[in-house]
């Protein structure tokens, strides 16, 4: 007979099994999306590569046969697959280097944006939301007008007017680059950082706001607190941690936005990282670069949204994984 302790370890494998196979699959998908779209888009990379001269048949036959663009697509689509399978995006049509040896040396950039525009989200926007939820007053009130009037504000329009003011009025930052070493990277990202955060924040304030002030007013918490045990407890145990739920939905959605939102702030601060390289290939028709950077941005937010999913069961002891009844 199985015990309770083996069920839920053999749920748990099939739980996990089956989100590491949706995983392929839509990785599987997304590429074909990813190849797909690029290939029917308008315009050629011969154009780029032959800079708009006139060519002979022949010169052209040549180039088709050497970047394989005289074949159906669906073996253009296979081979590029298996390129990738084995860790080979192909090479860049713009910089004749390999695509790989392209992201390695940008990404570092982007991620290092991305983690610290993450972390500012999670201290000032929790923060905002945590304070406006069990200290309602003038100060919560301000503090959720800012917000909502944050929330309004586009991310280009954000870097730009946060250049203005803190980089070239007062010259607190550096207008761009990211710097030479860790210490001087962290400091050149701060702007842009705050600029890709800026909106994630108030909109994170606001939900954890609502999410907090609809849990503290449940009817097991106010028990709880007539019932004299410690209002510390209560909101630790309680309150925070049943907000935590619909929090934690938001802050993947919006991680994952802010993915997307570095290609315009790496513009702006002229920022040498993924989101500016993109920006560059798909001007010039550099479509191994483009699919290779496009299949990154996919597979970060199919990762990440499995991770999410992961976490319910860490955080609500009631909701198991899988989604069935713990």
């Amino acid at each position: 007979m199985r015990t309770a302790s083996s069920k839920a370890a053999l749920h748990t494998l099939r739980f996990l099994g089956g989100r590491i196979g949706g995983l392929l699959a839509t990785l599987l998908a997304s590429s074909f999306v990813v190849f797909g779209a690029l290939y029917l888009a308008p315009g050629s990379p011969i154009t780029f590569l032959t800079h708009g001269r006139s060519m002979t048949p022949e010169a052209i036959a040549q180039i088709n046969e050497q970047y394989h663009f005289d074949e159906p697509f669906i073996v253009q689509y296979v081979r590029w697959l298996g390129g990738i399978l084995q860790g080979d995006f192909g090479r860049s049509i713009l910089y004749k280097d390999a695509v790989g040896s392209l992201l390695g040396q940008r990404i570092g950039t982007t991620v290092a944006l991305i983690a610290l525009s993450a972390l500012l989200v999670a201290l000032i926007g929790l923060g905002i939301g945590i304070f406006s939820g069990l200290k309602p007053g003038v100060a919560a009130s301000a503090l959720m007008g800012v917000s909502t009037a944050a929330m309004a504000v586009p991310t280009f329009v954000a870097a730009v007017v946060l250049t203005l003011v803190f980089a070239v009025e007062l010259g607190w930052f550096p207008v761009f680059g990211v710097g030479e070493n860790p210490i001087d990277m962290l400091y050149h990202l701060i702007l842009p950082a705050f600029a890709l955060a800026l909106a994630s924040i108030a909109f994170v304030a606001r939900l954890s706001q609502a999410a907090i002030r609809q849990e503290i007013t449940a009817d097991h918490v106010q028990t709880a607190i007539s019932r004299g045990f410690p209002y510390g407890v209560v909101v630790r145990r309680h309150v925070l941690r049943n907000a935590s739920l619909p929090v934690l939905t938001v802050l993947g959605l919006t991680l994952a936005g802010m993915i997307s939102g570095t290609v315009v702030v790496e513009q702006v601060f002229q920022l040498n990282g993924l989101g500016s390289l993109l920006v560059s290939s798909v001007q010039q028709k550099d479509f191994p670069v483009v699919q290779a950077i496009c299949l990154v941005y996919v597979t970060a937010f199919i990762v990440l949204n499995t991770v999410i999913d992961l976490a319910y069961s860490v955080l609500d002891p009631r909701v198991s994984v899988g989604g069935g009844k713990s």
